[in-house]
């Protein structure tokens, strides 16, 4: 499958020109480092960009002092993380190897040089796509769970840094690896921990708590007042947020769990076009991030909108389950949908022990050599079913239905009946649950009333599709379902306005919408020309809102 960012080496034998340098020069200033000083340590803010003149910089063991990678950064390299797109913070320690000097640059000018050298901008985002891509493959970070299969906490901490694309290392409660990294920052070497370097033992860890220490929030001010408020980061939220930052909108991004949605949990699309030997769902909307924060669109995640109020002015504030708030010009629903949660006991019991709602490398390990039980006719579902018999020792595709042919598309129903590692039952749900702290087996029940108990290591659950609409507040009118109704059917100017000016959807959560991937890109792309005219034309007339009943 295509990925982005694969051959750092390569990648950094393309230097920037001598007139990049000088562009550099002109903005930035000189920094003189002796060797054994430290430039950056986690936790501290991307505010600048470093470009090597002379010297050598080396990255650190974060629970060390000793070198922690081979290679060093040189004259005419860069320091960087692709965090410095977003305005967040180091992940690892750099420190000068020897006397080193440097220009610095600091980051609101260097954003607006790379928006003015489109060439120059290639070559870094390109290198700091690269160096994510590597500490991703390497598990290489100040970042380290502890126990994470032993502990539903530090699991939690797991999917959220595996879904948006942080690194983190894991080690197994009670290894060598544990046990020194516990022994270097005071942790009990035979309890689970989340620790963040040599300092930081994260009590009570939470996916809030991790998105901070990487500065996730870091660009956010409460109650400030933006262009546009895009609610939701699946492929139909990224997308706006690529078109609106490259039309100058002041836009920001708000995602309760991980940028991709549901299709950022999707190991494998093969049917999106220029992606022909397929490209999952989590890098295809890494790609749209990196993409949208090159252009100055902001993301603030894990929060939630939990309600959106209407102000005099005509603008929205949209209202955060932490009680903080956002002020919008207008505001984007791309919430997309949740897969419904299955009527069964103890479902809430065993969620995150056994029970999952995505199937990414995170949950496949869990599932080595066992058997894992997938619920849906989808092409989520069929994905999933897919990606997971590569590492389980069977897998098996539970659809309620006679067929598959209604659901989903045929290359992918095809290659699921033609897999010896996969069976489907069809006409089948699942009945009950069986284990204590950790699902260990499922009863299903098949239409004609027969049942069997089949011994698995996980059920993914992938049924139904409920839209995300209830913190809207009654706002815009719904259809019976609880998607959103747009263009004609509420008398709106354009296809994806809603009854009330100024609030737009798309994607999966707009009613009447084709729930693809493709889909979602397009109706996110497009709406951002109507969206730009609301902001800027003051020509546009608010008109009278229709009744959310209506």
């Amino acid at each position: 499958m295509e990925t982005i960012g694969r051959d750092l080496r390569e990648m950094q034998r393309v230097p920037l020109t001598a007139e990049h340098v000088a562009a550099l020069r002109a903005e930035g200033s000189e920094a003189i480092y002796p060797a054994g000083t430290y430039i950056v340590r986690p936790g501290d803010p991307v505010d600048r960009f470093i470009y090597v003149e002379d010297g050598e910089i080396e990255v650190v063991n974060p629970f060390g002092e000793e070198r922690h990678v081979p290679s060093t950064i040189g004259p005419t390299q860069f320091m960087g993380e692709i965090s410095f797109l977003g305005g967040g913070s180091w992940s690892i320690p750099m420190r000068a190897a020897r006397d080193t000097r440097v220009l610095e640059v600091p980051r609101p000018a260097m954003l607006r040089l790379m928006a003015a050298i489109p060439e120059m901008s290639d070559i870094i985002i390109t290198v700091l796509a690269a160096r994510r891509r590597r500490q991703l493959d390497m598990g290489d970070s100040t970042l380290v769970l502890i126990g994470e299969d032993e502990d539903r906490a530090v699991r939690c901490i797991a999917e959220f840094a595996s879904r948006n694309r942080l690194p983190y290392t894991s080690h197994a409660l009670g290894s060598d690896d544990a046990r020194r990294v516990a022994a270097s920052c005071g942790a009990q070497a035979d309890q689970p921990a989340v620790i963040f370097g040599r300092d930081n033992v994260v009590a009570d860890p939470t996916p809030e708590k991790v998105a901070r220490l990487f500065g996730l929030d870091r660009g956010f001010t409460e109650n400030e007042t933006v262009d546009l408020l895009i609610v939701g980061g699946g492929p139909a939220g990224v997308a706006a947020a690529v078109y609106a930052g490259a039309e100058g909108l002041n836009a920001l991004v708000v995602e309760d769990i991980a940028i991709g949605g549901q299709a950022g949990t999707s190991s494998r699309i093969e049917n999106y076009m220029g992606f022909p030997t397929g490209i999952s769902g989590a890098d295809l909307v890494w790609r749209g991030e990196v993409q949208a924060m090159k252009f100055g669109t902001r993301f603030l995640m894990p929060r939630r909108v939990t309600a959106l109020e209407e102000t005099g002015d005509g603008h929205y504030c949209g209202v955060f389950d932490n009680g903080q708030r956002i002020c919008a010009r207008a505001v984007l629903v791309a919430t997309g949908v949740e897969y419904r949660r299955l009527p069964i006991n103890r479902l809430a019991d065993l969620e995150g022990a056994g029970i999952y709602y995505a199937a990414t490398e995170n949950e496949a390990r869990y599932c080595r050599q066992a058997e894992a039980v997938v619920v849906g006719g989808g092409n989520s579902a069929g994905q999933a079913a897919m990606f997971l018999s590569r590492s389980a020792r069977h897998v098996h595709l539970l659809v309620r239905g006679p067929s598959l042919a209604l659901s989903m598309s045929s290359y992918l129903s095809s290659r699921l009946e033609a897999d010896p590692a996969i069976s489907v039952h069809y006409n089948t749900e699942i009945d009950s649950l069986h284990g204590d702290a950790q699902l260990d087996a499922v009863t299903i029940r098949q239409a004609d009333g027969s049942a069997r108990e089949i011994a698995c290591c996980a059920l993914f659950i992938m049924v139904g599709a409920a839209p995300n609409t209830g913190w809207l507040s009654g706002l815009v009118a719904l259809d019976d379902k609880g998607f959103v109704l747009t263009g004609d059917a509420v008398e709106a100017p354009s296809p994806y306005e809603t009854s009330r000016a100024g609030i737009f959807a798309v994607g999966d959560v707009r009613a009447g919408s084709v729930k693809r991937v493709a889909s979602a890109v397009g109706e996110g792309s497009v709406v951002i020309s109507r969206i730009w005219s609301h902001v800027n034309d003051e020509a546009v007339r608010p008109r009278a809102a229709i009744s959310p009943a209506a």
